[in-house]
């Protein structure tokens, strides 16, 4: 049965020590100087700031090579006077003040898809590296992000920028091993807490 096109960026499943995700995520700021929307499983790197409030803040300018924080998980609604009481979007529309949730563990894991270009990811590259795609893409409909995993990318001899290791695969019927669009597990391979490039 083939895969089901169905990007929806990088989602928490996990940690590499076995335990589920607990789905505790920490809070950052988006000023509205960041011209980059953010969608849910899209990855996120160290702004440079912070909130009045002291909440430190994250950019959504992220590219292959960068020491990344972690995957967006929830944003703040913006409250509003509307009859739903509140002014907001799904995702975070570009240049505009928000608090996003961030799962920044070091040690989690997440689901992704592959785009199958250039062949579809097999069982012999499990535990290769390979780059994600779509960093800044997504959905206004649904506020998915659209990060997959660049499949022509995996590499057995990387050299620890790229943006994922490849370390399982998310064993369920409508997800055939060998087959394009299939769903990965994967650790971010470039972490901010691990790496500490400042001003990355």
């Amino acid at each position: 049965m083939a895969n089901v096109d169905t990007p929806r960026g990088l989602k928490p499943v996990g940690n590499i020590a076995g335990a589920p995700w607990n789905g505790k995520p920490t809070l950052y700021y988006v000023p509205a100087s960041d011209s980059t929307a953010f969608y849910l499983g899209a990855l996120v790197k160290p702004g440079g700031t912070a909130s009045a409030e002291g909440v430190p803040s994250v950019s959504g300018n992220v590219a292959t090579g960068n020491p990344v924080l972690g995957v967006v998980v929830g944003i703040d609604p913006v409250m509003g006077a509307g009859a739903s009481g509140r002014d907001s979007t799904t995702y975070r529309a570009a240049s505009t003040e928000r608090y996003v949730y961030v799962c920044d563990d070091p040690n989690a894991l997440y689901e992704v898809q592959e785009d199958g270009e250039g062949g579809a990811l097999a069982a012999t590259n499990i535990y290769m590296a390979a780059d994600l795609t779509g960093f800044t893409s997504g959905s206004t409909t649904t506020g998915l992000s659209s990060i997959e995993i660049d499949s022509s990318t995996a590499t057995a001899s990387g050299d620890g920028t790229e943006d994922v290791l490849i370390v399982g695969f998310a064993r369920r019927p409508d997800n055939e091993l060998g087959s394009q669009w299939g769903k990965f597990i994967v650790r971010l391979n470039n972490h901010f807490f691990i790496d500490g490039s400042a001003g990355a």
